[in-house]
Formats: structure tokens, C-alpha cells, sequence
């Protein structure tokens, strides 16, 4: 039995509610159990100077977590003075990752950012934060093509993520923190809404790991994916 009850195969309760900010181009708030992630995208008018004269945009992320997000303070990395390794690795798979659903030629050359704050933490936060983070993208793509900026919708797929991991033994989908904290097989899969891999991330945090149980959580990691796919277009009202 997982701690919090659930099936292996099942995902925490998942809502999504969009036009969460005033100001932003496109903005939801995506609960996953007790994680919970604030997203917005912003729409800026030039691409990056890299791609300047391309005709092609940009899309990048940015992410952070409160203070007490976690169970524990944790210190501002504006306090700090730089932000951690991890931070920056985060926000580097959600650029990534939201990136592969975007034709950026259709896009034109101007930039979309998208960052993603974490209010609560208990586990599974880069994958809630690519989840939501997709449908603030998609909401700001959605003013644009309505404004009559572009003439072509360059969004070409849904974007999703879960985890996966081996907990006490088992295959089990959508970690939360205490299963996570003690997990033997750690792993996030990246999805297009047509079941294509966008990025898998996995490590062994106790023994090594098999083919056959990778392929068990790619399994689960489908499924998964496929439901917030379901949960995207419900909050968007498709």
C-alpha cells in the first residue's frame, strides 16, 4: 500500500484553474496532491538577440519556490545572491520541454517566458511546473492568434510530465515526497500529447534498475501523461 493510499497507477488529484493573474498573456495555478505551482507566460515583442533576423522565437522558463514551500524555510535565492544548481537545471527542462511543442518559425520573432513558482512543495514539482507551465503557453499563443499577431498556431502538441519511481519494491506513478525521499528508482518522463518522449530523466537511488522495470515505468509514465493531457484540455475548456 503507497502512503497516501493510492493505486500504483494512480496520479494525485490534479486541477488546473487558468486566468489565475491579472496581468500575465496566460496564467494557471496547477495543483498536483499538496504540490502547487503558480504559472504564467509573458509575451515579449523581439526574440532574443542570438536569433536575431531569423524569423524564429523563443520560448524559455524561469523557475523559483517560496520560503516555505517546503517543511522547512528556505532561504531566497535573491538573498544569495545567485540561484542553486538545481534551480537552474529546473528551469532549463521546462524551457526545453515546452520548446519541443513550439513551432518557433510560427511564432515569429518574439519571445514568450514562462516561469513557474512553487507555493508548495511535496514532490514532483518540475513535472507539475511543465504541465502548467504548457497551459499558460497555451493561453498566451491563444492572444496572439486572436489579436491577429500571427496568423498560424505554432503550437504543434501538448506538453506534459510525470514521475515515476520504484517505491518498497513496486513500480509507482506520480511521486510524492515521501515516496520520493525513499524511492529506489527516481525517474521524469516528458510527453507530447501524442505519446512521443520529449525528455526522460532517471537515476538509481538505491540498486541499479532493469530494462524491464524502465519499460514498466515508461508503461505508467503513458498513462500518466495521457491523463493530463485530459486535465489540460478540460482547463481549457477544449
Amino acid at each position: 500500500m503507497r502512503p497516501s493510499g493510492r493505486k500504483l497507477s494512480d496520479l494525485r488529484a490534479v486541477s488546473i484553474e487558468t486566468g489565475v493573474m491579472k496581468h500575465a498573456e496566460g496564467s494557471c495555478l496547477i495543483k498536483m496532491g499538496e504540490t502547487h505551482v503558480l504559472c504564467s507566460a509573458t509575451i515579449e515583442d523581439k526574440a532574443p538577440p542570438f536569433l536575431k533576423n531569423t524569423g524564429q522565437g523563443w520560448v524559455t522558463a524561469e523557475y523559483g519556490m517560496l520560503p516555505r514551500a517546503t517543511n522547512s524555510r528556505t532561504r531566497r535565492e535573491a538573498a544569495a545572491g545567485k540561484q542553486s544548481g538545481r534551480t537552474q537545471e529546473i528551469q532549463r527542462l521546462i524551457g526545453r520541454s515546452l520548446r519541443a511543442g513550439v513551432d518557433r518559425q510560427a511564432l515569429g520573432e518574439r519571445q514568450i517566458v514562462v516561469d513557474c513558482d512553487v507555493i508548495q512543495a511535496d514532490g514532483g514539482t518540475r513535472c507539475a511546473s511543465i504541465t502548467g507551465g504548457w497551459v499558460a503557453l497555451r493561453l498566451a499563443v491563444n492572444r496572439l492568434l486572436a489579436s491577429g499577431v500571427i496568423s498560424s498556431d505554432p503550437i504543434m502538441d501538448h506538453v506534459s510530465a510525470v514521475s515515476c519511481g520504484i517505491y518498497a519494491g513496486q513500480p509507482v506513478l506520480d511521486l510524492d515526497y515521501i515516496e520520493d525521499s525513499a524511492a529506489g528508482t527516481d525517474g521524469n518522463f516528458v510527453m507530447t500529447g501524442a505519446g512521443k518522449l520529449i525528455e526522460v530523466q532517471m537515476s538509481a537511488e538505491g540498486s541499479a534498475f532493469s530494462q524491464e522495470e524502465l519499460l514498466g515505468l515508461l508503461d505508467l509514465a503513458r498513462q500518466g501523461n495521457a491523463a493530463l493531457v485530459a486535465a489540460q484540455r478540460t482547463a481549457l475548456g477544449v
